[in-house]
């Protein structure tokens, strides 16, 4: 016998499989196989697959830098830098575990979740934003993707043609298109093939970056105990002292992550099960923050012993060693490493979020052929003019305004709505649906995000809040949740009362 279906939520009632996921009568301007929900059987991924989720995106060459970076700019105890490192990881992890669980139970993507809190069309703007956000990034990291190709050109084949265009040399403009279209191709393929570069290129990574920690423990000798000792020692001089050194090692990785925290669930739809997500955020994140930040440790301390300076870049590494196959194997690993991060947090964001736009015209497929076009044009002009006009303090700005997203999305979920949702209604135009609200917007939600995000934005450009930058996500995100539970429960009881 089967159970009764809850019409008004779409849910069997009293079971433990889960929700209906069956949706009638779509509208197609809110539709299509992209947004639609993933049937369970259709579900690949398990705790493995989130796992290199992570590690790809902490494995680029800004991730490496970052990383190594804290551990000397911050007058730390190594020890400490360590621990907030993995604190970090695991606030991540659990922001990671709230915003994904909705998506893995009913398998919709980010842009749909959204709706929810929104308003079926109210969800246009921020996800639009997002998708801005990520095509620069996409652009900007597809640059950095091509200079491990030009590297690993000019090892094997000499430097190639004097002369520029747009700031870039031949052998440059060559490694720049190989590296757009292989991002491409590997999206077009579908999540499947995604999923399959990163369970491959995460493990691959953490080879060769053992091997090379390896290969400078043994050059260093045992000088490089010495110098560990002298990262670890710390020297205390960070403004403000210690408590705010360490709240800024904290903040600087948590921001790290932000972006692919709030479209989190665009990944997520593909587990299996809650359970395996869990134990993939907690491998991924702050185990594989800890390993990964204590390869870059020994890595960067033996440079200091072997260059009289701790270098943070590993390019700036390959490039004082004069070995061709270690700047094969390092190109080849670069390469992969930012490849990886630009798909997970650049390419999949802004494709979701243009078909969420016009979902009747335009596929996830289709979306990620406009983002690989726009974010070859923004890559292809870095270096001649975006990276000289402040780029980046923009980006960042758009990224501070969708903050506050998190935090409605969240306390909508499971404060307002106790972690319920009506499934049909996220795909229904209809005045009656339960998202509509006013002409499918939420305006008490926006008023909260619009409210929340000025003080996001606010407290970036601000110079008192430098030493708190960090937290300026979390922030925003806890202010964003909190003006929209407290605006909808006061509207609420007004109305009860009228």
């Amino acid at each position: 016998m089967s159970e009764p279906i809850d019409a008004a939520r779409g849910e069997p009632t009293g079971s433990a499989a889960g929700p209906d996921l069956t949706v009638h009568d779509p509208d197609p301007g809110l539709y299509n196989d992209d947004l639609a929900p993933l049937p369970r059987q259709k579900r690949s991924w398990g705790t493995f697959e989130i796992f290199n989720v992570w590690t790809n995106d902490i494995q680029s060459l800004f991730g490496y830098t970052l990383a190594a970076t804290l551990f000397i700019a911050y007058g730390l105890n190594g020890w400490a830098v360590f621990g907030g490192i993995i604190l970090a990881g695991v606030i991540v992890m659990f922001l990671c575990d709230l915003v994904g669980r909705p998506s893995v139970r009913y398998g919709i993507p980010y842009a749909v979740m959204a709706r929810a809190s929104m308003g079926v069309h109210g969800t246009q703007f921020p996800t639009l934003i997002r998708g801005i956000t990520a095509t620069f990034w996409y652009g900007a990291q597809t640059y950095f993707a091509s200079t491990a190709v030009a590297l690993l050109i000019t090892a094997l084949f000499g430097p190639g043609p004097e002369g520029t265009f747009l700031g870039l040399s031949a052998v440059g403009w060559i490694s720049y298109v190989i590296v757009a279209v292989l991002q491409v191709a590997l999206f077009t393929k579908g999540m499947a093939w995604i999923g399959t570069f990163l369970n491959w290129a995460g493990p691959a990574v953490y080879v060769v970056m053992i091997a090379l920690a390896g290969v400078i423990w043994y050059m260093a000798g045992g000088e490089l105990f010495s110098a560990l000792g002298t990262v670890f020692a710390g020297d205390g001089d960070y403004p403000g002292g210690t408590l705010a050194a360490f709240s800024a090692v904290v903040g600087t990785m948590v921001a790290y992550f932000a972006a692919v925290v709030v479209n989190y669930g665009d990944f997520s739809r593909f587990v299996r099960s809650e359970k395996a997500m869990r134990r993939g955020n907690l491998w991924g994140l702050p185990v594989s923050l800890a390993v990964f930040s204590f390869l870059t440790l020994i890595i960067t301390a033996g440079s200091s012993v072997l260059y009289g300076e701790a270098l943070t870049n590993p390019a700036d590494i390959v490039e004082r060693v004069d070995n061709i196959w270690l700047t094969v194997v390092a190109a080849l690993t670069f390469l992969i490493a930012t490849v990886g991060i630009n798909l997970v947090a650049n390419f999949i964001p802004p494709a979701y979020g243009l078909a969420n736009l016009w979902p009747a015209k335009i596929s996830a497929r289709t979306g990620g052929l406009i983002t690989g076009a726009v974010g070859f044009a923004i890559g292809g002009l870095w270096v001649a003019f975006i990276d000289g006009i402040g780029i980046a303090a923009f980006v960042d700005t758009l990224g501070a305004v969708l903050a506050p997203l998190y935090g409605i999305i969240v306390a909508d979920h499971y404060l307002l709505r106790r972690g319920r949702l009506n499934l049909n209604d996220l795909y229904s135009a209809s005045p009656d649906g339960e998202y509509h609200y006013t002409k499918g917007w939420n305006l008490r939600a926006l008023f909260a995000f619009c409210l929340a995000s000025v003080f996001s934005v606010t407290a970036v450009w601000l110079p008192a809040l430098d030493q708190w930058s960090g937290f300026v996500w979390i922030f925003g995100a806890l202010l964003g949740g909190a003006l929209h539970y407290a605006i909808t429960r006061t509207a609420g009881k007004k109305a009860v009362k009228a």
